[in-house]
């Protein structure tokens, strides 16, 4: 190979990985850009790990879905589910059903189907809003705050991805969007 093909081959290689990155990014904050705000209700689950950094790992109503609520039908793991989600007379989401089919109309979040508890009657579902990634002492603060519920901030795309915003503590605080 001569000089010029290896230097074209290095340029494409480097946009190539350039490209990748800026693709992955831009897939996880376009909901925070362009998404409707929601509030759910947040219970911690797991507060800290020292290989992936700290955070509070962050359970929803809407992770656990009963079976009954696909009229029959068994979604396998790794599927996408949406959930339809309505206005709580709190001003947090509550779930309003699900189905395997995007919604035409409405508030909905996707999430995929996990692989482990599917014989059970309840499906477990993630949504990609399950960690919130904090420095260390907001992180030991917000684990002690959320000890007793939180909210958590999350902004859903019209395709239904969703992000995290922020997670705050108790469940009594309404939106600032009203």
């Amino acid at each position: 190979m001569n000089r010029k093909t290896l230097t074209a081959a290095l340029v494409v290689a480097i946009a190539l990985q350039i490209t990748v990155l800026a693709g992955e990014y831009l897939g996880a904050t376009y909901p925070l850009w362009t998404g409707k705000e929601i509030r759910l209700k947040a219970v911690p689950v797991d507060p800290r790990s020292l290989f992936r950094g700290n955070y509070a790992r962050l359970n929803f109503e809407i992770s656990s879905i009963d079976a009954q609520a696909f009229d029959g039908k068994k979604p396998r793991a790794g599927e996408f589910i949406y959930i339809k989600l309505k206005p709580g007379a709190d001003g947090l989401h509550v779930f309003d059903g699900a189905g395997m089919e995007k919604p035409g109309s409405g508030t909905f979040i996707r999430g995929r189907i996990e692989s482990a508890g599917l014989q059970n009657k309840r499906i477990p579902v993630r949504y990609g809003i399950e960690a919130y990634f904090a420095p260390v002492k907001t992180a030991l603060a917000l684990e002690r705050q959320l000890r007793k519920g939180g909210i958590a901030v999350v902004m859903i795309a019209a395709n239904g991805k969703a992000a995290l915003q922020s997670v705050v503590a108790g469940p009594e605080i309404q939106s600032d969007k009203e």
